[in-house]
């Protein structure tokens, strides 16, 4: 078995048990900050503007391709993705620089992956990374789009047909801009919902404030019966017990030297979220993972939140 199977295998089990981490992070003088109550109101960074402007210069800082690391446990963790039926419809949603949707098309033949994201550089390293895998079918099934879907909601052509008149609360754009690279045929139409929307470390870079509604425009695009596969990060990860005092702009959220933001998730805040948006829940859990630092050798602690949860079927 080659290095990268094995890390496809063994990337994300149970390595440890949350619980005791949490027990351990929590007796730890210099860590008890990260738990403790904040009230200060920040107003500096709340401009959906400056959030996109951030991950542009996130994504051109990171273009030479070093920092692209394809998820290939994708499929394994959701296998629902591996066994949908052909022309399945997914949206990726904040799909950055393609590591998700490069393994999501490559590993089956079958889907039809819609991606979307606030940031044009993004979109173009996406672009570069699909057609660098010299894979014509995946190219012809790879339709990136620009969109903030937290302030603008998703376009009105990808709403579900079902739901849009009593749910939808998108903002339209003309296809021209909100479909970029895709058939203008069909984008003149709209698609009718979508069958699976992921949201892979995507809610994180959210202010807090803006989930609820984030969380709902995935459910108006879903089909009945689609699912939401949801992954981020959990409490008490590595990267959160990095973050300085000074750094924290909110409870359990940070704000990253470059001026992206991070927010670590507990069960019941992906749940209290969900719910509120009339998802039934599937799975939900935290994933701890043991992953090793080639560098100095040393193991670093990762926590994600692993969540399924899908849109009520029509009686």
């Amino acid at each position: 078995m080659s290095r990268k199977q094995w890390e496809a295998e063994s990337y994300h089990s149970k390595d440890f048990d949350w619980n005791e981490l949490r027990e351990e992070v929590e007796k730890n003088p210099s860590l008890q900050f990260h738990f403790l109550p904040f009230s200060e109101v920040v107003t500096q960074i709340e401009d959906a503007q400056l959030d996109s402007e951030a991950w542009d210069q996130f994504h051109a800082r990171h273009s030479t391709g070093k920092f692209f690391k394809e998820r290939r446990y994708l499929l394994k963790e959701f296998p629902e993705l591996a066994s949908c039926k052909d022309e399945s419809k997914v949206l990726e949603v904040g799909c950055g620089n393609g590591s998700t949707a490069l393994p999501i098309l490559c590993g089956r033949e079958g889907i039809i992956l819609y991606a979307c994201d606030c940031s044009n550089e993004a979109l173009e390293r996406a672009k570069e990374i699909v057609t660098a895998s010299n894979s014509v079918s995946a190219i012809h099934r790879f339709h990136p789009f620009l969109c903030d879907f937290s302030t603008t909601g998703f376009p009105l052509w990808l709403a579900c047909n079902t739901c849009s008149d009593s749910s939808f609360h998108g903002h339209h754009l003309g296809f021209s801009e909100a479909y970029a690279g895709a058939n203008l045929d069909e984008a003149r139409s709209c698609i009718g919902g979508v069958d699976f929307v992921t949201l892979i470390f995507t809610l994180s870079a959210l202010p807090l404030d803006r989930m609820p509604k984030a969380i709902k425009e995935c459910f108006a695009v879903l089909k009945p019966g689609g699912m939401l596969l949801f992954r981020d990060y959990g409490v008490c990860d590595m990267t959160m017990l990095r973050f300085d005092p000074q750094q924290r702009i909110g409870y359990r959220e940070y704000l990253r030297s470059d001026g992206t933001r991070s927010y670590f998730f507990c069960l019941d805040t992906v749940r209290s979220l969900t719910s509120a948006a009339g998802f039934i829940e599937v799975e939900l859990e935290y994933c701890c993972v043991n992953a090793a630092n080639q560098q100095n050798g040393k193991v670093m602690k990762r926590v994600f939140v692993h969540g399924k949860f899908q849109k009520p079927t029509l009686n």
